[in-house]
């Protein structure tokens, strides 16, 4: 996270005993900052690994969409309700799939990352919403073992060899998840049409005038997210995971 970066070149030029090297580490806690800092310049380096969005009307009719979890809140109580983070079109775009017909069942992809069992499962919260948004219980399938991307793949392909009338699939997850995704169910032997979806990014003629000067500490939230995506899709390659 670029935000511990800098804390720790801070941290590294007061302790730092020889004056070059303090004001070696000032000076990169510096530019850290400025590029940290710098929504613009995030904006398009996010962009640049983004999958471009799909036109609906070019999604031709699918047996089913395979709905990654990563957006409801596990973690907040009381467990009465779902609660939805910020990739909540996860959800919305994969109701828009099934209401115009694009796919005709639903299977919901997502156990938990934790290690203490929680109360519900994702998969198990979304499918909740899903039938609060009127999806029939026998268009929904679920999938609530795995714990990241890779299981996701694995045990999606498990699902679908008790439903062998299921053959076309579009896969919907966040436009900056959708690569290592793609390569996951690759690998296993599934072909899913993208539907890239949670764009975090906006197009750069349409930013304000003051989007490049003015430094703003959101930029360091797309950063993360970009390093972190970058680093998992590394890993998950040298793996042989995707």
């Amino acid at each position: 996270m670029p935000a511990t970066w800098m804390v720790v070149l801070l941290v590294a030029a007061l302790l730092a005993r020889q004056p070059r090297w303090r004001k070696r580490f000032v000076v990169a806690a510096l530019v850290l900052t400025v590029i940290g800092t710098n929504a613009g310049l995030a904006n398009l380096a996010l962009l640049a690994w983004e999958l471009p969005p799909v036109p609906l009307r070019t999604i031709a009719p699918h047996d089913a969409g395979i709905l990654l979890t990563g957006m409801a809140n596990t973690h907040k109580s009381p467990h009465d309700r779902v609660y939805i983070s910020s990739a909540a079109d996860r959800l919305t775009h994969t109701l828009w799939l099934y209401r115009t017909h694009r796919i005709r069942r639903i299977i919901v992809s997502g156990g938990s990352g934790d290690v203490d069992k929680r109360v519900h499962t994702e998969a198990e919260e979304v499918n909740t919403l899903l039938r609060l948004s009127g999806v029939p219980q026998a268009d929904i399938l679920l999938e609530d073992r795995s714990r990241n991307t890779r299981e996701n793949a694995l045990y999606t392909k498990e699902l679908l060899a008790k439903h062998p009338e299921i053959k076309s699939l579009v896969l919907v997850t966040s436009a900056f998840h959708e690569r290592r995704a793609l390569g996951c169910f690759h690998r296993v032997g599934l072909h899913p049409t993208p539907f890239p979806v949670d764009f975090r990014t906006t197009d750069p003629e349409d930013s304000a005038a003051g989007y490049w000067p003015i430094p703003e500490a959101g930029a360091l939230v797309t950063w993360s997210l970009l390093i972190h995506e970058l680093t998992g899709y590394v890993t998950y390659k040298l793996m042989g995971y995707c």
